[in-house]
């Protein structure tokens, strides 16, 4: 099953202005396990220098300087994916973090020292912290488990606002976008010694062609939208991607797009402009091909 994802973004300014450097983080990164068999960026004004680098953490960037003022900015992302069906569960642990509470070797724990970063415990998420298994068990069964506390907990909920909620701030309501769903399961697994990243990306799920005798069937349409997910560093597997929105480990239909520390480091689009009235025309569209 091949895909064709089609997204398009456009401000629209109510006077023409300048606008200043803009970063894009809209292209599949170098660690997504689904096959990306084609990829464009088109961006509108085309009178613009665009200049492709990688962040520290290895995430593709587009770097734009324009030349000239302009009433409108617009950024297209057009791809083709191989949805082939990925086992999340396909890796292998190390036999020393195969049980959980377990420690990174020194090295290691250097080279993670980024996504092992927590700010103090606030009570409910101290509350939630403390409520982890206290004998030794499967790392894997304890990331599972993890994963849909924070699922059952949080009732997800589409919010507009910029900016990611405080996981206390997210306790509390009991209701979060799924940033903010992310940046309490990122904060949970850090307070629990292990690394772990937020993760900005696309999220394409697809009607199944047969209806299930028992249980859901899932979505009712094809259905692509910009997500976001963790990743928790294990020993001998890597990366492994948790969705705290469905309480299920990643798989093919989720793309990352960046992998940083905090989400302030993944916003698809950044940028300035003089101060203007601004006008925001968001699309996305999947079609299989």
């Amino acid at each position: 099953m091949r895909v064709a994802l089609h997204h398009q973004t456009r401000y629209e300014y109510d006077r023409q202005v300048v606008l200043g450097p803009q970063l894009i983080r809209l292209r599949p990164a170098a660690h997504t396990r689904t096959p990306i068999l084609s990829y464009t960026l088109n961006i509108e004004p085309k009178d613009h220098y665009l200049h492709w680098l990688q962040d520290p953490y290895s995430n593709f960037m587009a770097r734009l300087f324009f030349t000239n003022q302009t009433d409108h900015f617009e950024v297209t992302v057009d791809l083709i994916a191989d949805m082939t069906r990925i086992n999340p569960f396909q890796f292998f642990i190390e036999p020393g973090a195969d049980s959980f509470p377990f420690a990174y070797e020194p090295w290691l724990k250097d080279a993670l020292q980024p996504y092992l970063v927590t700010e103090p415990q606030t009570p409910l998420l101290a509350e939630l912290i403390a409520q982890r298994p206290k004998q030794a068990g499967q790392t894997v069964q304890f990331l599972i488990d993890v994963n849909r506390v924070i699922s059952e907990r949080v009732r997800y909920l589409v919010r507009m606002e910029a900016g990611v909620q405080t996981p206390e701030h997210t306790l509390e309501s009991g209701q979060g976008s799924c940033r903010d769903s992310t940046w309490l399961l990122v904060h949970v697994l850090r307070h629990m010694g292990l690394a772990a990243r937020f993760v900005s990306g696309y999220l394409i799920q697809l009607q199944a062609e047969t209806k299930e005798l028992v249980g859901t069937s899932g979505v009712a349409e094809d259905t692509t939208d910009l997500h976001a997910w963790a990743e928790v560093y294990i020993p001998g597997a890597g990366w492994i991607g948790l969705d705290p929105t469905s309480g299920l480990l990643t798989g093919e239909g989720h793309i990352p797009l960046a992998s940083t520390p905090s989400p302030m480091g993944a916003a698809p689009i950044t940028g300035s402009s003089q101060v203007v009235d601004t006008t925001m025309h968001h699309e996305m569209a999947l079609t299989r091909v």
